[in-house]
């Protein structure tokens, strides 16, 4: 098959954040294993003949060298926060129930501009999310008196009943391929292994590394309160916080509230999952990139 389609498809998608990519991540990202020669010949004469600009070290569809320099200096500023999301991720390990914390957003892609927050993808135990996503949130609350709320953003939550993404398209195996396990390697592990579909989309999913380095003892808040909640009375808060929690999101969701960033706030809630709603940046990132490569002569994009 020819390579030119992959390689285009790969540039185009980081392009809607216009972020240049290197070769390894074009290899990294391709809908097909190839060869690193033949992935750079192509390379070579895409930007021969301009379909492709060489801006230093990265490709893009962008004749602009400024978007280089935007992406190295985001780099650099990742690699501040990735510290802090390691540290963080440590502490929110201790909350009860919580089985697993991975990193996610830009961040997982090694990318922070001035205002970046800090995202984390959090798994629970079986029926404890919404007792795991209360107690996590209401620390977020304190966190504002710091000044310090876009270090915990904890937008998605699922438990271990839920660990196959119900969204299988590009956007999804992206997240997915490039998520950092940070805590709760046993958790992360069922997980990745749960979401092999990510395969057909990114073959390199395989050989993604889904093992963290050993888990820190849990301390005695968390054993002390999952002792206390694993029985009916846990089974009832659960409960009551998810049905708090959906009341009050459906409000913000009719009155069209926006976000610190002003986007639209919508969250999808169950017994298993909380998570941005997918028809809000999912679906809008999934219409412009097939635009885009309808406008190029490429193939859409599959998947729901």
């Amino acid at each position: 098959m020819p390579l030119r389609p992959s390689i285009l498809k790969v540039i185009a998608y980081f392009d809607l954040f216009s972020y240049p990519v290197s070769p390894e991540e074009i290899s990294f990202f391709l809908d097909r294993e190839a060869p690193i020669p033949a992935l750079a010949s192509e390379l070579e004469t895409l930007v021969a003949e301009k379909c492709l600009f060489r801006l230093g070290p990265f490709y893009s569809l962008q004749n602009d060298p400024s978007l280089a320099d935007r992406r190295i200096k985001g780099n650099r500023h990742a690699d501040e926060l990735l510290l802090i999301a390691d540290k963080i991720s440590r502490f929110l390990y201790q909350f009860p129930y919580v089985r697993g914390v991975g990193i996610s957003g830009s961040l997982s892609k090694h990318y922070a501009d001035e205002d970046a927050d800090i995202d984390y993808f959090v798994i629970t135990r079986s029926n404890r999310l919404w007792i795991a996503r209360t107690l996590m949130h209401l620390f977020k609350k304190w966190s504002f008196i710091r000044g310090r709320q876009h270090w915990y953003c904890m937008n998605y939550f699922i438990d271990e009943d839920a660990l196959e993404i119900e969204e299988k398209n590009i956007f999804t195996a992206t997240e997915l391929i490039t998520l950092l396990p940070a805590c709760g390697n046993g958790g992360l592990v069922k997980f990745f292994d749960a979401n092999d579909w990510v395969t057909s989309f990114l073959p390199h999913y395989k050989h993604r590394r889904s093992v963290v380095p050993p888990n820190p003892p849990a301390r005695f808040w968390k054993r002390t309160m999952e002792h206390l909640l694993n029985g009916r009375t846990g089974d009832r808060l659960d409960d009551f916080f998810r049905r708090l929690t959906t009341r009050r999101w459906n409000k913000k969701e009719e009155r069209g509230a926006l976000d610190g960033k002003g986007h639209r706030m919508s969250l999808k809630t169950d017994k298993h999952c909380s998570r941005p709603n997918p028809e809000m940046l999912q679906r809008r990132i999934l219409d412009h990139y097939n635009n885009k490569l309808k406008e190029m002569g490429l193939t859409p994009s599959s998947g729901n």
